[in-house]
């Protein structure tokens, strides 16, 4: 049955997902500082995938989880969603204030799980809330709020990067004082701007017969489990074919997060993490700013992705970002000029703005409202199962076919991008009926 969804206003969904920017900030540090920081403590090339292992594996673990159970929660005070954005928010934040504390490797992985759970825990229902709140004539303003969140966070965390060695300098401890001032403000941003969601944004009550379906499936320590092997069974057609897409993606990705500072260090600065500390260090500071470039394109193009995916189609406007971020990750280990890198990694910006939002657009018609959040969490599980197989394999392809160089690692990474691209043309997503809307002005 279809239900009527008020309209919202493009401010009141602007403030619905100011909690994405706290949690892609806290993304932003992970994408750029954290291996660095591996790095730092004396980790060696391929041992790094092994480390990054924490992001996929509390993705897969987490997210469906949490995602089925919030299917199932509701509460008149606290909500659907929120409960979920509010723990995460709190393990994010506790983990990133102890992160630059870290005097082993092994203690820094060991918070790097903590701190993906969190992320995971709020991130996840932060997709549902979307397609809970909003009609599918504003889901793609919705879910591409969130690319401009994720593009305006991973900014400000990379500038970071970039700004506060020229602040805070010196080392405390084992780690330099700028990585203390990073951290400790994604902590305050973590928790800050989930609240201030969660304070705008009343979720929507479920209707008589959601509450029905909910107290005939109690939760109990099976339930998610039950519904996630239940969601797979009926998966629609559509999100397997993303499924490839992703396989080829987040495999990319990762690749070019975890090599990004040492190819820059070896093609621009011509050293590399054991030849020269005081060097490598002013590399990581311009990945900072490269990588926050490319977050500023993000946010600058998510919305124009609306009016394209409006005009054309979601699929094509992913193939043609996709392509686009492939180009710049092949010529971007080959360019020793540092400011040329800027141009390179724009049509990585504009693939990242894609692919935070249009994929969702994809499959989000082909799924029953009453299990938006289980498969918003497997649509994650296609996201971290590549990125779980990058962090095993690629180790042993980094060392034993590549040489250990981080710019080869790279050029692959624009090369399964344009597979990923490839692998879009082959999905064929219906077009969504919509659901019954009315306007209403003002208001949270």
């Amino acid at each position: 049955m279809s239900i009527t969804k008020p309209r919202l206003s493009f401010w009141q969904i602007i403030n619905m997902n100011v909690g994405f920017f706290g949690i892609q900030y806290s993304f932003g540090l992970q994408q750029s500082a954290v291996n660095p920081i591996y790095d730092m403590l004396g980790a060696s090339p391929d041992e790094i995938p092994l480390l990054n292992l924490a992001g996929p594996m509390t993705g897969l673990l987490v997210q469906p989880i949490i995602g089925a159970l919030s299917d199932k929660t509701w509460s008149p005070r606290f909500g659907r969603r929120k409960p979920y954005f509010f723990i995460g928010a709190i393990m994010c934040s506790l983990a990133l204030f102890l992160y630059p504390f870290s005097s082993s490797l092994w203690m820094a992985a060991g918070l790097l799980w903590i701190l993906d759970a969190g992320n995971n825990t709020a991130m996840e229902p932060y997709r549902a809330f979307v397609a809970d709140k909003l009609d599918v004539s504003q889901q793609p303003t919705g879910f591409q709020a969130q690319s401009f969140f994720t593009g305006f966070g991973q900014t400000l965390a990379n500038l970071s990067l970039f700004i506060f060695p020229m602040i805070f300098v010196g080392t405390t401890g084992k780690l330099p004082t700028w990585v203390y001032a990073s951290f400790f403000l994604g902590a305050v941003c973590s928790i800050a701007s989930i609240w201030w969601s969660a304070r705008t944004t009343p979720e929507i009550p479920p209707t008589e017969e959601e509450l029905v379906h909910m107290k005939a499936t109690p939760l109990n320590v099976f339930s998610p489990f039950v519904e996630i092997i239940s969601a797979i069974k009926d998966m629609p057609r559509i999100m397997w074919q993303l499924a490839l897409v992703y396989l080829f993606q987040w495999y990319a990705l990762f690749c070019y997060w975890q090599n990004s500072s040492k190819s820059i260090a070896q093609s621009v600065f011509h050293t590399s993490p054991s030849e020269n500390q005081t060097l490598y260090e002013e590399a990581v500071s311009w990945t900072g700013l490269v990588n926050g470039w490319y977050n500023i394109v993000t946010f600058l193009s998510a919305f124009a992705l609306v009016w394209f995916a409006k005009k054309y189609s979601p699929k094509l406007v992913h193939f043609a970002c996709l392509m686009l971020a492939g180009i710049g990750f092949l010529a971007f280990p080959f360019i020793e000029n540092k400011y040329l890198l800027f141009p390179a990694i724009t049509g990585f910006g504009i693939g990242w703005a894609s692919m935070m939002g249009i994929p969702y657009l994809m499959v989000v018609s082909n799924i029953p409202k009453e299990r938006y959040g289980v498969y918003m969490g497997i649509v994650n599980m296609m996201i971290v199962i590549p990125m779980i197989l990058q962090n095993i394999t690629f180790g042993y392809v980094l060392k034993h076919f590549l040489n250990n160089d981080p710019g080869k690692a790279i050029a692959l990474a624009g090369v399964l991008l344009l597979l990923a691209a490839a692998a879009t043309l082959l999905m064929k997503p219906k077009q969504p009926t919509g659901d019954i809307v009315m306007p209403v002005g003002g208001g949270h």
